[in-house]
């Protein structure tokens, strides 16, 4: 006897798993994760603090 399966969850799994394939595909094409921005961010703003914390003269904003 075959057995029996529920189409609803069959169709939602499928769109599921379309919907991280191309999520996947997005990632690749669109770059950084947000971490990884998020850390770079970090690290430029590091470097700009501590580039600016040597300077001599202060800029008048």
């Amino acid at each position: 006897m075959a057995e029996i399966i529920n189409l609803r969850r069959m169709r939602k799994r499928a769109e599921r798993g379309a919907r991280a394939a191309e999520a996947e595909q997005n990632r690749v094409a669109h770059g950084l994760s947000k971490r990884e921005k998020m850390q770079a961010r970090a690290q430029a703003d590091k470097a700009r603090r501590g580039h600016d914390g040597k300077r001599l003269d202060k800029p008048e904003a």
